[in-house]
């Protein structure tokens, strides 16, 4: 099976430009669409930010990346460990993906993308299972960020 090296997902949602930025870059606002306890926290370019996973079932695991760009209501991006959900693995050694959130207007909206690159550099004994489950989660998020906002 060949398997891209990137997921992408795009969602036109209805909400300014502004309401969407503060939903990805303030941390905390992050945490309650995305399912991660993150109170207290920021994300700050060349940083680590790291919370408790709160999504059902996963409620052991830490949220952890490494925050690389912040570029208001643009671009914002962080590396992580794609699928890192066994606690008796030590994903450290391995090379993360990147995620990246793009916005633009569009038609009274905004446009949000996001990329998940850089799976070919994952261990192939776990790659495509965190290709498969990342790219369910991303179908799930930009769902949850659509709802979150549509509240907002």
């Amino acid at each position: 099976m060949h398997l891209s090296d990137r997921i992408e997902r795009k969602i036109l949602l209805k909400a300014p430009r502004s309401q969407v930025w503060r939903a990805l870059a303030n941390a905390e606002t992050f945490g309650q669409w995305f399912g991660v306890n993150l109170a207290g926290k920021r994300f700050v370019a060349g940083e680590r930010t790291q919370g408790q996973i709160t999504y059902p079932g996963y409620e052991h695991l830490v949220w952890d990346v490494a925050v690389e760009r912040v570029e208001p209501e643009r671009v914002f991006s962080f590396r992580w460990h794609p699928y890192a959900v066994d606690p008796q693995t030590d994903y450290s050694q391995e090379s993360e993906t990147q995620v990246q959130f793009e916005l633009e207007d569009m038609n009274g909206g905004t446009l949000l993308k996001v990329v998940e690159s850089g799976f070919k550099k994952i261990p192939e004994a776990r790659r495509l299972k965190a290709f498969r489950m990342d790219s369910r989660g991303w179908d799930e998020q930009m769902a949850n960020i659509e709802e979150f906002l549509s509240k907002s």
